[in-house]
């Protein structure tokens, strides 16, 4: 995975556990996509200060992730509910249970929104 996506994704899970101004600056510049000379302007601090504070936030939120793992089980579960989901559609298919698919395509609907 990219590393902007996953620090972007990271920001999400964990974003509540690192300081308003690492978590603001983050996000201006993974989901703003601005450079670090326009978060130094916007936030009057130096440039330098801009890329201090974006490292210390990578580092929080990869050793949390390490140490939490949160992502990487919400990507085993996605990955488990998409096995799930497929094994459902061929039973679907191959059943000629009206009630049966009923229940196949409500189960299905509800796994989708877990998605």
């Amino acid at each position: 995975m990219e590393k902007n996506v996953k620090v972007s994704m990271l920001c999400q899970i964990y974003g509540k556990l690192l300081t308003k101004k690492q978590l603001s600056i983050l996000e201006d510049y993974y989901n703003q996509d601005l450079s670090l000379s326009e978060i130094a302007e916007n936030k009057n601090i130096t440039r330098q200060a801009v890329r201090d504070i974006i490292k210390k936030g990578e580092s929080k939120l990869f050793e949390l992730e390490e140490k939490l793992g949160i992502m990487k089980r919400m990507f085993k579960q996605e990955e488990k509910i998409a096995i799930i989901l497929s094994e459902l559609t061929k039973i679907q298919e191959k059943s000629s249970d009206k009630q049966v698919a009923e229940i196949l395509t409500h189960v299905k609907k509800e796994l989708n929104c877990l998605v």
